[in-house]
Formats: C-alpha cells, structure tokens, sequence
C-alpha cells in the first residue's frame, strides 16, 4: 500500500527534476557559462535584486505594522477589509500591472506625483511599486497569522509591568512571531524575484533599464537568443533554491520526526 501511495510523489518529483534538467541541456556548458557572463545577465541579475531591495523596504514596514493592527484589534469591516487585502494574492499579476498602470500613469496618483517629479511609468521606481504592490500582502498575511499565534497574555502581563505598547511590540510581540515573519519575509521577496506580469505593465521591458530576470528570459526568448534567456532562468531557480532552504533553515527540522508516520509494514 504504502509504495503505491508513494507512486505519485514519486512521478511528480521526477517531473520536476525533468523541468529543471530540461533548461540546464539547452545549452551547452561553455555557452551557458559565456551566457551568465553577459552584461545583459550581469545587469538582469543585479536590476532584479535592486528592485527587490526597494519593494522589501516599504513592504516589510508596511505589511508588519497592518498585520500588527488587523490581528490586535476588532472594528466594523474588518472582514471586508481582511478580504480586501487579500485579493492581489489571487488577483493575476497582469491585472494588477494594469491597475497600477492605469493608477500611477493617468489617474488618481499618477499628476500628482508627476508634479512632484515622481515618474513611475516605464521607469526603476515603477518597478519597486508594482513589486512592493503584490509582497505587502504575502508579508500581512504572514505576520497577521503569527501575531495571532502568541499567546496574549504576555502581552497583558508586559503591559501590566508598565511597558508602553511601542516595548510591547518590540520586546515582547516582534521577537515572539519574528519566526514566522521571517519566513514571509523571505517568501516575499523570492516572489518579488520571479515577478512579470506587474512589472511589464508598469515598469516596461526595455532591455538594460528596466530588465529584471522574468523579463530578460521573455525578452531573449522572443528574440532567440536561448543562451541568455536559459541562463536567467536558471538564476532565478537558484534563488528559489536558495529560499527553500532558507525555509527548511527557519523551521529548525523541529518536529519533523513526530510528523512522520512509517507505513506499517506489508507481513
């Protein structure tokens, strides 16, 4: 029972190994090495973690002190505005790019923050915004359910010791659900990497200017030069490797052998 159960994990993984090992033989090594040597892999790689940089900077803030208050307090709408904030997790990515195009470019924000020398269409900064758009919600969702995690009644006795509710926050809340966060952190930010769809609509794809990884692999594609396009690919599989990791890393591998059931055995 317990290996034909297994038959599916199996196929699935061996489809996975098949994905990656499917890019890696497009190329042969010494091309794929020239390729991630390319000014234009070289500055995908380095515009991508600039940008990266950017959104995690106002979408850490940003998302943290939201769940903060969404976890912590009860108001009318809540549940509307819960579901609210949730929608750019299940909107597609394209859509949100439109909507922020439409948004930062002829509409609500877009002349007053032109007269305030803010251009974001087709430019870097434009890029950071539609990134930060679809990481702040990965980051409150995250950190709205560890601050639920712990437990209140540190908080209550942090307060009744005298601590002001910034100490609280800090000292008692943060470090208790930092665990946590930190791993939504991460999970965001991986997410800002692989980002295309948001960033094409707002930012453009204009080839060493606003060229993030994602685009770099449609750009090169569309234009047959596979050896970069597969060497930005793989780039960007390694820092979802990497992120993996950083994951495992975060959970410490606690419980890992209670969690595991042995099948029992066929006699």
């Amino acid at each position: 029972m317990g290996g034909l159960v297994a038959l599916p994990l199996l196929g699935f993984g061996l489809l996975v190994a098949g994905v990656v090992l499917a890019l890696v033989v497009q190329v042969d090594p010494g091309e794929l090495w020239s390729a991630l040597r390319a000014e234009e892999t070289l500055f995908a790689l380095r515009f991508s973690l600039e940008v990266s940089a950017g959104a995690m900077s106002a979408a850490i803030p940003l998302g943290i002190a939201s769940a903060y208050f969404m976890s912590r307090r009860d108001f009318p709408g809540k549940r509307l505005l819960d579901a609210l904030l949730d929608l750019p997790l299940v909107m597609p990515p394209l859509i949100a790019g439109v909507g922020l195009l439409f948004l930062l470019g002829r509409g609500l924000l877009g002349e007053p923050l032109a007269r305030l020398g803010l251009g974001l269409i087709f430019t870097p900064l434009g890029a950071v915004a539609a990134q930060a758009f679809i990481a702040t919600p990965i980051i409150i969702r995250n950190a709205k359910a560890a601050f639920e995690s712990v437990d209140p009644g540190f908080q209550e006795t942090a307060m009744v010791l005298g601590l002001s509710p910034w100490r609280v926050f800090f000292q008692v809340n943060l470090p208790l659900a930092g665990r946590s966060i930190a791993a939504g952190v991460i999970l965001a930010w991986a997410r800002t990497m692989g980002e295309f769809g948001a960033t094409l609509m707002v930012a453009g794809a204009t080839r060493l200017s606003t060229e993030t990884l994602p685009i770099a692999v449609y750009l090169n594609l569309a234009s047959g030069e596979l050896g970069i396009a597969v060497s930005c690919a793989l780039v960007l599989l390694a820092v979802c490797f990497g992120v993996l990791v950083c994951l495992r890393l975060l959970a410490g591998g606690r419980g890992a052998k209670k969690r595991s059931l042995p099948w029992p055995s066929s006699a």
